[in-house]
């Protein structure tokens, strides 16, 4: 969709507004569009109070039903409880490797759909085009799936076999671009556009009621490939909007440590900065350590890049190898071996307990240095670390990663956002300070105006597996107020009038 140099329609109010067209987007976006999950006539649910109570009104679609009462007593991976639910009904017992039908069945009723416009920089996908040249892959599991496509299924009509549960970055890019278009939703997006501001605007002087506007910058043409491209090739646009998602992601800005020397060239922050480096011969067993600073996945990767190239690898981070917080004591280790396996080399080739002058060992070339932080990198290539009791090491190296997470580009929101977060002070993570919303419905608590919802990485939720719960907990909340809404109309003044004077015109009829 192409926007122009005006409101999308002058001096309308669009029901909704999508900022993001990742999979949070996407799903929102099909659960706008009149895609309505019910319970299956006959479905079962492992767990039999989640069962009962889906069966109390099982003519009642889920949008229409209290997400509050179906979460009690729900447990699970996410700290959100839509998001434990709604994957517990996609995939129940997704945990333990199951592979028992969901519940749901999904009707598309186009009555339901609500009118909604999604915003993104490049094609649907978001953030996983930009993986496309990873060469390692990711879990699949059918946790990256959206509602009614599923994945293994459109990875067969690809591929000739799919030999184990796993996909590429490349692939899951393509998947969510194919399911916009399977999913007749392209009318929703309008694609190769920045979002600049969004702001809150008042009650109009003809009574227009308060919204929101969103303006911005769009590629001629719909062109989603370019990238920096002239500002001769930019149209700006401007839409009003009843509601405004934010469904950016948090991967726009890479997270700095903020000590001495992380300019030097041979600091990097980007894993994709590792493979440039991989590609242009840079890195082997004769070269100085890699030195990758950060415990999550990403840091997982590129130590399993570097070890491919039999690079040495010197890997810091500041929790213990036991902290429940680690990712890898998390994850399932039969679904994820090569993240397991880095655990073990983290676990087992510990600097305290591997002096820099080991004999054999299982991974040869690594060396973990759990409870430290870098304190300065040195031009002379030397970086400082520093354990949690002060003790201080100089490791020399040829290249370091920093790798400890991003944040969100929210520039077209006062500071960032950051007053949207939980802790106000701090710049918004995905981890440790997500924006603050509340658990059922996703809206903003500390919104200028009501109608501000957020999902997805933006309030703590990395895996797709778990960010369809915000598209279900907003499309619901929605629909409640759409009610509302309606019910208030009906009890007005008028309305009751026109219907006392259609009883009166039905009784004239009736004693004709």
């Amino acid at each position: 969709m192409d926007l122009q140099d005006k409101e999308l329609i002058p001096g309308d109010i669009l029901p909704v507004v999508i900022i993001g067209n990742g999979p949070s987007g996407i799903c929102l976006s099909y659960l706008l569009s009149g895609y309505t999950p019910y319970l299956s006539a006959g479905a079962s649910h492992p767990n039999t109070l989640l069962h009962s109570k889906l069966e109390e009104q099982a003519h009642l679609s889920l949008l229409e039903q209290d997400l509050e009462y179906l979460c009690e007593g729900l447990e699970g991976r996410s700290s959100n409880p839509v998001a434990v639910l709604f994957d517990s009904l996609l995939l129940p017992d997704g945990d333990f490797g199951s592979d028992h039908t969901s519940p749901l069945e999904w009707r598309y009723e186009p009555e339901r759909a609500v009118t909604h416009l999604v915003l993104g920089r490049g094609p649907p996908g978001g953030a996983w085009h930009a993986m496309e040249g990873s060469m390692l892959t990711l879990s699949l599991a059918n946790w990256m799936e959206l509602p009614g496509l599923k994945l293994k299924d459109w990875l067969r009509e690809k591929r000739r076999n799919v030999r184990n549960d796993r996909a590429t970055p490349a692939e899951i890019a393509s998947y969510y671009q194919h399911y916009v278009s399977r999913m007749l939703l392209e009318q929703n997006f309008a694609c190769g556009t920045t979002v600049t501001s969004v702001t809150r605007e008042p009650q109009g002087q003809d009574g227009a009621p308060p919204c929101w506007r969103v303006a911005g910058l769009q590629r001629r043409d719909g062109d989603e490939s370019g990238d920096g491209p002239l500002e001769s090739d930019l149209e700006p646009f401007s839409v009003l909007a009843q509601n405004v998602v934010l469904a950016t992601g948090t991967h726009d800005i890479p997270a700095w440590l903020g000590v001495e020397g992380e300019s030097l060239p041979f600091v990097c922050h980007s894993f994709w900065e590792l493979e440039a480096a991989i590609d242009r011969g840079e890195l082997d067993k004769s070269r100085d350590p890699v030195l990758v600073v950060g415990a999550g996945l990403t840091a997982a990767d590129a130590v399993l890049a570097s070890r491919h190239f039999n690079t040495p690898v010197r890997h810091v981070f500041r929790r213990s190898v036991t902290d429940p917080g680690l990712i890898f004591n998390q994850l399932p280790k039969v679904l994820y071996p090569e993240y397991h396996k880095v655990h073990q080399m983290m676990t087992q080739q510990q600097h305290q307990l591997t002096p820099e002058t080991p004999g054999p060992s299982s991974y040869p070339g690594y060396l973990s240095f759990p409870r430290h932080k870098v304190v300065e990198f040195r031009p002379d290539h030397k970086c400082v670390l520093e354990s949690d009791l002060g003790e201080r090491t100089v490791v020399q190296v040829s290249k370091a990663l920093v790798l400890i997470g991003s944040h969100p580009n929210l520039s077209f929101l006062p500071d960032n956002g950051q007053n949207l977060a939980l802790d106000q002070k701090e710049p918004i993570t995905c981890r440790r300070n997500p924006i603050d919303v509340d658990p059922f419905t996703n809206r903003v608590i500390a919104a200028d105006g009501p109608g501000l919802y957020a999902m997805g990485p933006l309030v703590g939720e990395n895996f797709v597996r778990f960010l369809k719960g915000g598209a279900l907990a907003i499309a619901c909340d929605l629909a409640k107020r759409q009610r509302e809404e309606s019910e208030e109309q009906d009890q007005s003044p008028d309305s009751l009038m026109d219907r006392w004077l259609d009883q009166q015109r039905g009784l004239c009829v009736l004693e004709s």
